[in-house]
């Protein structure tokens, strides 16, 4: 061969060795990718080519898919529908051709489009068989009757949350938000879609339908805060017994103030015990408790409950708030619920939870299993301790208070009867500058039923701007909702 064709020879080698590299560059290295870039539309017309999985509550589909009826513009055949849809909104998220998705949908968004690598066999099986690709199944945790109690008790009352949380597992039993809205109003691509969506948004609804508030609120948590700090106190020794005088004088000045710490109301907090401090609500004795052990054992406390951690549920819920370096005024007024303290109703539903689990913290979840088109299960969701906030002998005596509040103090709105003993905390937090605001309305309770079991624990978070000032109270607007969510709980399991 002479030298030129020698020459053009080597080129076209190269030429083809880099063709091959880039090649290969592009399908083994940039796949994934180019595979999930957003401007791949081929990725969302094959998304959308099939019906989705179903979420799933007690064995029922809340979910479903329907054709998308094609004006010629449309290439993508089905879309997401919901049933009930605003009640679930918290727990499913969106799935939308326009929006994206969000929550549940999101989160396991492989095994609903039936792309996930577990079911490579299956769709393997069905392409020779000729059956068309299939999604798989996200069974929740969830109680459907306990879900409708909390939704239809927050509907009168403006805005809040409820969070039911199983206390032996962790599961997550409801998750209501209200205001919400309705998945399918916007899970296409028409003019009414788009419409529908720039309805929910901030700018344009100050209600914030979309906010997920069990999850991604952060409210001053009030009163029920006492729960913890009375936790505190017990586990540091400060005090042993829930019906010991505790060192509390009336009235009581922060330290490094002139301020006296004041009670709601002529109550019976000089030297009170705790149960009788918890059954009235004195903040002059909880908030001394706080200023006593101090900011770095009050916030220990509070981290072993879940405190300034994120929780992944698995959907993300924000981390409350408890502050380091604060001063014995600062830790006294947050350990009553206030100054810096801000709490997510999950949060103040895991304090509940753990007090009823005789002091173990289980990790809350809402997905059971994952399961394959043909109900295979795929993953299973294991139980799992998250801390242990009180010993044993400590969880009970503070049981053994927050039963006092519900059979004689400001919970009694909770009570059941029928056998079934109720432990529960109300709160009235202040906030606003001044607390200029409407207070917000907190419960939080546990059920126990007669063979010592404790089926269910709550949080119930209202924000009623609706109603007058003095009507707003934790016993008076709360605890008749988590009454009605641990009814449910108690009556699904008869």
């Amino acid at each position: 061969m002479n030298k030129p064709l020698r020459r053009i020879a080597i080129f076209c080698g190269l030429l083809v060795l880099t063709l091959l590299i880039r090649d290969n560059w592009l399908q083994y290295v940039k796949a994934d990718g180019l595979k999930n870039d957003e401007n791949n539309r081929r990725v969302t017309i094959a998304r959308y080519s099939t019906p989705r999985g179903d979420i799933i509550v007690g064995g029922s589909p809340i979910t479903g898919s329907t054709e998308t009826k094609s004006n010629g513009l449309n290439d993508l055949k089905y879309k997401r529908t919901y049933k009930d849809g605003p009640m679930w909104a918290p727990v499913t998220g969106y799935a939308s051709q326009s929006f994206g998705a969000t929550q549940l949908e999101n989160i396991d968004d492989a095994i609903l489009t039936g792309n996930d690598d577990r079911l490579f066999f299956r769709n393997t099986l069905d392409m020779v068989t000729g059956k068309p690709k299939q999604g798989g199944n996200v069974v929740t945790t969830l109680n459907a009757a306990a879900q409708k109690a909390a939704y239809n008790g927050l509907k009168g009352h403006g805005k809040g949350a409820v969070v039911a949380l199983e206390p032996s597992t962790g599961k997550i039993l409801a998750l209501a938000s209200y205001p919400s809205y309705d998945p399918s109003s916007f899970a296409g691509t028409s003019k009414s879609d788009g419409d529908a969506w720039n309805k929910l948004l901030k700018k344009n609804n100050s209600s914030e339908p979309t906010l997920n508030r069990a999850l991604r609120e952060t409210y001053p948590p009030g009163s029920t805060f006492k729960v913890v700090t009375a936790a505190a106190a017990l586990e540091n020794g400060l005090y042993t017994s829930a019906d010991e005088n505790t060192k509390s004088p009336l009235p009581w000045t922060m330290p490094g103030t002139r301020t006296e710490l004041k009670n709601e109301g002529n109550i019976p907090c000089e030297n009170a015990t705790m149960r009788i401090a918890l059954r009235y609500s004195c903040n002059s004795v909880f908030g001394k408790i706080g200023s006593d052990l101090g900011n770095a054992k009050m916030l220990e406390e509070a981290k072993k409950f879940g405190f300034t951690s994120e929780q992944f549920t698995p959907v993300r819920s924000n981390a409350s708030v408890f502050s380091d370096g604060m001063n014995q005024s600062q830790t006294a007024l947050s350990s009553i619920g206030q100054y810096n303290t801000a709490a997510t109703p999950l949060q103040m539903a895991m304090v509940a939870s753990a007090v009823a689990n005789d002091g173990k913290l289980m990790k809350p979840y809402m997905v059971d299993k994952l399961t394959s088109p043909n109900l295979d299960t795929l993953e299973q969701t294991q139980p799992e301790e998250l801390s242990r906030p009180l010993s044993s002998k400590n969880a009970q005596i503070l049981q053994s208070m927050m039963e006092t509040v519900v059979k004689d103090g400001t919970g009694t709105n909770a009570q059941i009867g029928g056998g079934v003993t109720v432990g529960g905390k109300t709160g009235t937090a202040q906030h606003g500058v001044a607390n200029s605001e409407k207070p917000y309305a907190w419960f939080i309770s546990y059920a126990k039923t007669s063979d010592g079991s404790s089926p269910v624990a709550v949080a119930v978070v209202v924000e009623d701007d609706n109603a007058n000032r003095q009507d707003i109270s934790g016993g008076g607007l709360a605890a008749p909702i988590a009454k009605n969510v641990m009814e449910a709980v108690i009556n699904s399991k008869k």
